[in-house]
């Protein structure tokens, strides 16, 4: 973590009267249980860094004495959901869990809710961000936020500068004339340095969230929950719509970066993937999530790169943004469920989250420290996170190569774009009304 300036050391006092309010209003989830040692022995399971995550907890300790048994251990991201379900199954499992949002509702059935008599909706949303409401599940709190990981536009500033650039673009459609102007091309027609990594799946690590965003920003919800709390596929919705089909043309925008027969080609699948493009310094615009950027620092030093807002859509009513939010979980078959409802109570203080927000680089999911300011990438971040809406993924395992037929069937010309839409809605729908 860095050493915290004197401004910050000064909120973090002021954190001190946020974090009681914090944990009274966790109080109707923990059942006003928390006395002291109450909370006994917890193990969280996650797949942020050790150093990071344990390094707040014992900060978090120190202040508090009922959270000293709470630890963190480390899984592999590829392997996480698998190794869970398998220690869960076995009854091996932690008792508590970083649950992210897209498997929010996938994953509901292996966790205990917090009722809404407990902690109802209007509590819930006023605490959390508006990218939080995956969590809100039909029978009560799924689990309890503690950050958002937005995406953000990441850009080379001699790239931009070389073609005559002094800003990245505010907007999506500044994108096609500057990618004219900065894709390089050989003799034979292929890309040597591209405008932006747009238009392919299989080398864009964040293809889906992308297009998500695209989709969110264009006015299509992709899934929508009724009052009842039923979730249905509205990919579609704007079909209908007059003057163009939304979901079309954000299909074709994210598209058409992979079409030669364009004139702001600019990416292809015989490309290196698009992170490790940007950090070597072959691509000028690089769209991934916040919690990318030391990643992104760490595999080039001397990358003359900085961050901006992701580009929104003209004249849309609202500013949005796409993201991946995480939150903590109490399993079934935890060893102890009423402590790691405490302990995610006492986590998910004001301080506590701050805390963590810093030591893992990307915001707080509570709207209280989202309001504060802090030095490097955190007004930004925070901003994002502020307008970051998330669609409520019935199950990624799912969705994901869905997204991706959409993405390569439009690309390769196997089927016309609104097909591809099509086809897409119709899968999602059966997705979510399960095996007949």
């Amino acid at each position: 973590m860095r050493k915290h300036s004197l401004f910050q050391i000064l909120l973090l006092a002021v954190f001190g009267s946020l974090a009681v309010a914090g944990v009274l209003i966790f109080a109707f989830a923990v059942g006003g249980n928390a006395t002291s040692n109450s909370i006994g022995k917890v193990v969280i399971w996650g797949t942020f860094d050790k150093t990071a995550f344990q390094s707040v907890l014992e900060k978090a300790a120190q202040n508090n004495q009922d959270l000293g048994q709470v630890s963190y251990v480390q899984k592999s991201e590829a392997a996480y959901e698998q190794n869970l379900s398998d220690a869960l199954a076995q009854a091996q499992g932690p008792d508590l869990f970083i649950l992210r949002s897209d498997y929010a509702l996938k994953d509901a059935p292996k966790v205990i809710p917090v009722p809404y008599s407990e902690l109802s909706r209007v509590q819930f949303q006023n605490i959390f961000a508006e990218a939080a409401d995956p969590y809100l599940g039909q029978n009560g709190v799924i689990a309890i936020p503690f950050a958002v990981d937005p995406l953000v536009l990441y850009w080379n500033r001699d790239i931009l500068s070389s073609a005559g650039f002094a800003e990245p673009p505010a907007y999506w459609d500044e994108i096609p004339a500057m990618a004219q102007k900065i894709t390089q091309k050989d003799q034979s027609g292929g890309v040597k340095r591209s405008a932006i990594a747009l238009g392919t799946y299989q080398n864009i690590e964040n293809a889906k969230a992308i297009l998500s965003a695209l989709f969110l920003q264009a006015g299509v919800p992709v899934t929508q929950t009724n009052a009842d709390g039923v979730l249905s596929a509205a990919l579609t919705e704007g079909a209908a719509q007059a003057g163009g089909n939304p979901a079309e043309d954000a299909l074709r925008f994210y598209t058409e970066f992979a079409d030669p027969s364009q004139s702001d080609y600019s990416w292809n699948g015989s490309l290196q993937n698009a992170r490790a493009s940007f950090a070597a310094g072959d691509v000028a615009f690089y769209v991934g999530f916040a919690s990318e950027a030391p990643l992104i620092a760490s595999m080039n030093p001397n990358l003359n790169a900085a961050v901006a807002a992701l580009p929104q859509l003209r004249g849309a009513a609202r500013a949005s943004d796409f993201g991946r939010v995480y939150a903590f979980a109490v399993p079934r078959a935890s060893a102890n469920p009423l402590g790691a409802k405490a302990a995610a109570a006492l986590l998910d203080s004001a301080t506590t989250s701050a805390a963590l927000s810093e030591a893992l680089g990307i915001p707080s999911a509570l709207r209280s420290v989202l309001s504060l300011q802090y030095g490097g990438n955190g007004p930004l971040f925070n901003a994002m996170a502020i307008i970051t809406r998330v669609w409520s993924d019935p199950d990624p395992v799912q969705t994901d190569p869905l997204f991706r037929a959409m993405i390569e069937d439009t690309v390769s010309g196997a089927s016309p774009l609104s097909q591809s839409l099509q086809r897409g809605g119709q899968q999602l729908s059966q997705i979510i009304s399960g095996p007949q």
